[in-house]
């Protein structure tokens, strides 16, 4: 039993119980609100699913990173170049495959985004927090800046590309009135269950978790762990990159200042609180989901949006103190 992901969903809803004590929304038709605002209709459940699908490719991103030691700060930068490769590319290219042709591009964009960083922290030793904090900065511009210039859509006012065309949408594997299920939501089912097989059942898998957990004691065993390092930063940039191309083909259809709301800082309460298994990656990623979609909705009542943003904060802060204390448990 997941005792973490129990106490934190409780400890989400006392504190949600608290903004509505602040606020003077009665507590029964607040919950009332979310519930139906998340789950309880067929509506809600398209906007959590919707929600949920870049929240567990990037939870996955994040995930990779942190079973090789690595805190991949960047997913939200990874995530804009590899949506905007997703856009360019099906902007220009109509051919045969374009949905695949526009997916790889995101891929290849947000792994070469994570690649610095990857090098930087193997073979110089600066740390990936800084590092992936400046290309997220750098992403947010570079981005904004092509959105404006070269990019932007001229029949729009606001800095915004065009929108590809119908056949580079990602279709829905299943449609019925309000309930709508992506095909990315599914690739994010899919590749949880690849990243489970891949670590514990091969070799560059368990390479990877060695040096995770003690990279100094792997390096003995035989492991290139200056090689795992880079890979690992280039694999979560890879995902992190698909995901904003699934984000463009799938749901946005479009690239614009702005493109990510901070999925990337969500996916690190969601990476977080999966603990050590990739399995874990799907209900984590859930409740943040309804967490997300019921706050929006009770924010009709009065009660601030923020408190979304306040709860995953908190748990990226409890859980990177715990990695803390464990790693100078480690070194004691």
């Amino acid at each position: 039993m997941n005792w973490k992901l129990i106490l934190l969903t409780l400890g989400a809803f006392i504190l949600i119980w608290v903004a509505f004590l602040v606020t003077g929304v009665s507590t029964v038709e607040g919950l009332q609100q979310m519930v139906k605002g998340s789950m309880g209709s067929a509506r809600g459940w398209t906007g959590t699913l919707r929600e949920m699908t870049p929240l567990l490719l990037l939870g996955i991103a994040v995930f990779v990173g942190l079973r090789a030691g690595l805190f991949n700060i960047g997913a939200d930068g990874q995530f804009n170049i590899g949506a905007l490769c997703g856009v360019f590319v099906a902007l220009n290219y109509q051919g045969p495959g374009a949905i695949i042709v526009a997916l790889l591009a995101g891929c290849v964009g947000g792994a070469l985004w994570a690649w610095p960083a990857g090098l930087i922290k193997a073979h110089r030793g600066g740390h990936e927090v800084i590092t992936t904090i400046m290309l997220n900065n750098l992403a947010f511009f570079l981005t904004l800046a092509l959105v404006k210039g070269p990019l932007k859509d001229p029949n729009a006012q606001s800095p915004t590309s065009a929108n590809v065309a119908d056949a580079a949408f990602l279709p829905y594997i299943f449609e019925s009135g309000n309930i709508k299920i992506s095909l990315g939501w599914v690739f994010g089912i899919v590749a949880v269950i690849g990243l489970w097989t891949w670590l514990k059942k091969t070799v560059s898998g368990y390479e990877l978790e060695a040096t995770g957990a003690n990279p100094k004691a792997a390096e003995t065993a035989g492991v290139k762990t200056k090689a795992v390092t880079v890979r690992a930063m280039l694999l979560s940039g890879m995902i992190a990159g698909f995901a904003g191309a699934i984000q463009v083909l799938a749901f946005e259809h479009r690239f614009y200042s702005g493109f990510s709301p901070g999925y990337g800082f969500d996916a690190l309460g969601v990476a977080l609180l999966a603990g050590n298994s990739p399995i874990g990656l799907l209900p984590s990623s859930l409740l943040f989901s309804v967490i997300s979609k019921g706050v929006t909705s009770v924010s009709l009542l009065g009660v601030p949006k923020g408190m979304n943003g306040i709860l995953i904060g908190l748990v990226v802060i409890v859980f990177a103190a715990m990695r803390y204390r464990k790693a100078v448990k480690n070194d004691g």
